[in-house]
């Protein structure tokens, strides 16, 4: 299980920011959840996989946050508004499905558990 507490820059989570296309866009995508969710955030699980149809490749994820605080439950809320809407800047993919699969009240905050489809951008 891989989990990060962050209080600090996310800076470590873009190390392939710089490349034109990234092979996994999830480091991206997580220090954009971070974001979005604002605060005291925990990444409890991030997991990525291949995933491809007849025309398309890209990569299935799912992503664990624990949002923590004594308004953990309205950021909660915020985070999750229009999250199937938002705009997402990914090198080399785009967010083509985004939702959050389940969430409830944990200790001291906020669980929630996320899945995303990205592609491949050509």
């Amino acid at each position: 299980m891989t989990s990060i507490q962050v209080n600090a820059p996310i800076r470590n989570l873009l190390q392939n920011e710089g490349r034109a296309k990234a092979r996994d866009p999830l480091p991206r995508l997580l220090a954009q959840l971070i974001a979005r969710a604002g605060g005291e955030v925990m990444v409890e699980r991030a997991a990525s996989r291949p995933w491809a149809s007849a025309l398309f490749q890209g990569r299935r994820h799912v992503i664990a946050l624990t949002i923590a605080g004594p308004d953990a439950a309205e950021r909660r809320a915020a985070f999750a508004e229009g999250i199937e809407e938002a705009e997402w800047s990914l090198s080399g993919h785009f967010v083509a499905d985004i939702g959050i699969d389940s969430s409830r009240p944990a200790p001291g905050g906020e669980w929630m558990e996320l899945s995303a489809l990205t592609i491949e951008d050509w």
